[in-house]
């Protein structure tokens, strides 16, 4: 399924043009799931942090017990090439894709040797800072990775994801707010979260329940940088009721200023647009 529009496949070495079939019927992807995925992000010229969203990319294909054929270095450079199709002021989600084509003998673990790589660009416009976002409690949690690879960005984790957001949905809201296996806050159905207090930011420690995010970490580094005391803590929804400000965290829009939390309203305040303007002196200083 395509979100965006105007989109370019990196597969079998070479560009196509458009959504190309690159997965089998019968391959193991297909019916077992050995799908992983990342994403990075193309906006004002900049695709920053790439070089990290596709080191961890490699990182999920392992955590799949599939074999990584393209370095992250070579997928950046794929990457550079794709988007020179696209000017400057198109913003374009970046997805280098792993998935496998056989299985053992059992048929269920995937083949390392079967591996396939892809990366897709899509002309996808980012989030304006005046765009905000609604969340509610759901049912459903982050599992552990006793039970699934929450180690990996990988496809067969996202059907929870989406049964979080159709709860919200039937709700009236656009997202949930998910806790782990313990009852804490883990993150959105979507993104990581932080919350602001009396000036200081938090956001839940990363527990191997969720993927603690490149973007996550960027905002981090950048607050601390700028004088900011930031703790990764153990946080209840109690926490998250009691805050001043709350904010998404994810590479899809950056920033995502969270403005309702079942009932409970929050200002888009000053913290929320500082780790914004931060992101962004950032990435152009880097560009």
């Amino acid at each position: 399924m395509a979100f965006g529009k105007n989109i370019r496949t990196w597969f079998d070495g070479a560009w196509h043009d458009g959504a190309v079939s690159i997965i089998g019927s019968a391959d193991h992807a297909a019916w077992l799931g050995s799908t992983i995925f990342d994403g990075a992000r193309y906006f004002e010229g900049m695709a920053p942090d790439l070089l990290a969203h596709c080191t961890r990319a490699n990182r999920s294909a392992e955590a799949l017990m599939l074999a990584p054929t393209i370095t992250p270095e070579e997928m950046v450079e794929i990457a550079w090439d794709g988007l020179s199709a696209y000017g400057p002021e198109t913003a374009v989600y970046i997805r280098p894709m792993y998935w496998a084509v056989h299985g053992e003998a059992s048929a269920i673990v995937p083949k390392a040797s079967s591996t396939r790589f892809a990366l897709c660009l899509e002309d996808a416009p980012m989030a304006t800072a005046e765009a905000t976002t609604r969340l509610t409690t759901t049912r459903y949690r982050r599992p552990v990775l006793e039970s699934a690879v929450c180690n990996a960005k990988a496809g067969c984790l996202y059907p929870n994801n989406a049964r979080m957001i159709a709860e919200a949905n039937a709700k009236g809201y656009p997202n949930a707010l998910a806790a782990d296996a313990m009852g804490n806050v883990a993150e959105s159905a979507t993104a990581n979260v932080f919350m602001v207090k009396d000036g200081e930011v938090f956001t839940p420690i990363a527990n191997g329940t969720f993927l603690a995010g490149i973007t996550r970490a960027r905002h981090i580094s950048n607050l601390t940088a700028d004088g900011v005391a930031v703790h990764e803590t153990v946080l209840s929804f109690d926490d998250i009721l009691d805050a001043d400000e709350v904010f998404l965290s994810g590479n899809m829009s950056k920033v995502t200023p969270v403005v309702e939390f079942d009932g409970t309203h929050y200002q888009h305040g000053p913290m929320t647009k500082r780790v914004r303007d931060l992101y962004w002196d950032w990435a152009r200083s880097t560009a």
